[in-house]
């Protein structure tokens, strides 16, 4: 393989394979070049030869797509650097920076479209992952990280001053239970489904009570809470605190006294606050979350090789001492180690805080997926229809569990229950074949909302968490797909809701096995018919085992919009379920 050069890199040495040139001709030559060489530093002295004007006709054009807080630092360095003649193998850059919205980039690039930008820096590392698990999307490839921030809670001094700051530390959920429902601290936040800032917040939140007894209500308790003061984006929800220090606008309920935003954004704002006013920033003491701002390339393979090696050129230089400080200068860290103390206390930090901590772990994938999802349908509300499959090979063994294909879906169906509200409607169905009667499928639950008063004093929780506990495969029992998924979609579209998330939920670890069931292009023709983009309700089906076929569960689910998923691992469930909700959700919007 040849070697690659950097930009601006030249071969130099070698032998040279000519026949070697007599002494008094190399003299002549050399006192030629000298001559010339002269001219041409007089020429360029005299304004008669510009190289930098030749360099700068045909530069080699770059667009920029950067987070909008991150967009006027790279501006102020792309116009450095265009000013000081910075090249890439000798061709001048252009360059053009834009602030957008990464979520409305990343929507861009999953739908496959053009960025209208060879380079796209977001402002998490979250978007370049959900667009690189896509194999649809316009793919990106990651070449390095611009800065970073920690996201913190921000809280006007009065609010900051009542829970004890600076000496007073908090963790996040301590945090959180701070502003719940019944709280005199109102929090707000940027829309956790297209903020990184928000997202990473709640997620942090999730996994600071996570296998605590309480954990998962609590964080649900604080969706719904966040639900009800969220902005669209990240410069949107600073917007929500009081304009002025009254006594009422601070009592005004629109506004909110404390705020989920990055260390840069409260520094950009008590930038341009009166004296007084500024924010005082608690930093969680279980650790931050970063913004880590990944400069990447957009669809490399159309890039030409000027403005590939042009783009790396440009992130090589913002590494240099001067780029770096431009970066401070606007609020932004540019090491995990050296925390820039004039930064902290701009932005509203103070010891004993503990903004030098390093950031906290990057939360998983299936992390993020969960929060995404619980999200969905706390925002929007559920209603959905659980459809289990109890055919006999639900009781062949899970390996290395110890447990039946029941007993852990059962779990994984009673951890997914703990995330839902108790405005949202929950049912469930079994099935198997000849269950009740012909029919193959048994209601086991009705759909209704999860506080809805049962008998005894219970609650629809209640009866769906005895029925969970009490599903069982049936001895010799096979699986009655094809009618049961039409009876259930049937009757989730006849039940609809407006207002809500309608979705209809099937398991199953086998294919269909009722000999005199409807027939596979039956039932895709009665879904297709069935389904209303005005009033739709996504099949989501999963596959569990390796019996089951993804293809065709994927084949029925898309009959309605909805979509087919496997999993290997019966306690995988909750999170595959969670993940549908939020991909239909975003699909329908």
């Amino acid at each position: 393989m040849g070697r690659h050069s950097l930009p601006d890199e030249r071969g130099a040495g070698g032998s040279d394979p000519r026949p070697r040139i007599r002494r008094r001709t190399v003299a002549l030559a050399t006192a030629l070049v000298l001559t010339v060489a002269g001219g041409a530093t007089a020429a360029v002295r005299s304004g008669l030869l510009s190289f930098g004007s030749s360099c700068r006709d045909h530069p080699v054009r770059l667009t920029v797509a950067a987070s909008p807080d991150l967009a006027p630092a790279l501006t102020v360095a792309a116009k450095q650097a265009e000013d000081s003649g910075l090249t890439s193998d000798g061709l001048c850059l252009a360059i053009t920076v834009t602030a957008r919205e990464s979520a409305k980039v990343a929507d861009t690039l999953a739908a496959g479209k053009d960025a209208a930008a060879q380079v796209w820096v977001a402002d998490s590392d979250l978007w370049v992952q959900r667009i690189t698990a896509d194999r649809k999307a316009t793919q990106v490839t990651p070449v390095g990280n611009v800065a970073s921030t920690p996201v913190t809670v921000a809280m006007v001094p009065t609010a900051a001053k009542s829970l004890g700051w600076p000496k007073k530390t908090y963790s996040w959920p301590e945090l959180a239970a701070a502003t719940l429902e019944g709280s005199p601290l109102r929090l707000g936040a940027a829309d956790p489904a297209r903020s990184a800032t928000g997202l990473l917040a709640l997620t942090q939140v999730g996994a600071a009570t996570a296998g605590s007894q309480d954990g998962a209500t609590q964080t649900a308790a604080l969706m719904k809470t966040l639900s009800q003061r969220t902005s669209d984006t990240d410069a949107q929800v600073l917007d929500t605190l009081p304009r002025d220090t009254s006594g009422a606008e601070r009592g005004n309920p629109k506004r909110n006294q404390a705020v989920v935003v990055t260390e840069q954004a409260s520094f950009t704002y008590n930038a341009s606050a009166d004296a007084g006013t500024g924010l005082d920033l608690f930093y969680p003491k279980d650790g931050s979350p970063r913004l880590d701002y990944p400069y990447t390339l957009v669809d490399k393979t159309r890039l030409s090789t000027d403005e590939s090696r042009a783009a790396i050129r440009f992130m090589t230089y913002l590494r240099r001492p001067e780029q770096q400080k431009i970066l401070q200068r606007h609020g932004f860290r540019t090491s995990d180690y050296d925390v820039p103390q004039t930064v902290v206390t701009a932005a509203g930090g103070s010891s004993p805080q503990p903004f030098s901590e390093p950031a906290a772990r990057p939360a998983t994938d299936t992390a993020v997926e969960e929060t995404l999802g619980a999200w969905t349908i706390t925002v929007q509300s559920a209603r959905l229809t659980t459809v289990v499959d109890a055919s006999s090979s639900m009781s062949e063994p899970v390996p290395g569990t110890g447990r039946s294909r029941m007993d852990v879906t059962k779990a994984s169906l009673l951890q997914a229950l703990a995330t839902f509200t108790p405005q949202d409607e929950i049912g469930l169905w079994e099935f198997s074949t000849k269950l009740d009667g012909d029919k193959d499928y048994r209601v086991l639950v009705p759909t209704e909302p999860l506080g809805a008063a049962a008998s005894g004093g219970s609650t629809q929780r209640d009866r769906l968490s005895s029925a969970f506990g009490g599903l069982a495969p049936v001895p010799n029992g096979a699986t009655g797909l094809y009618d049961t998924a039409l009876a259930a979609y049937r009757e989730a579209t006849a039940s609809y809701v407006q207002g809500k998330f309608n979705a209809l939920v099937i398991l199953t670890d086998g294919v269909n096995q009722d000999p005199g069931s409807i027939s596979r292009t039956t039932l895709l023709a009665e879904l297709q018919k069935l389904a209303s983009p005005r009033r739709p309700v996504p099949l989501i089906m999963i596959a569990v085992g390796p019996g089951a076929d993804r293809a065709e569960a994927d084949q029925i689910a898309k009959a309605t919009g909805g979509s087919g998923q496997s999993v290997t691992d019966p306690s995988q469930i909750h999170t595959v379920i969670l993940k549908a909700i939020v991909a239909a959700a975003t699909q329908g919007s």
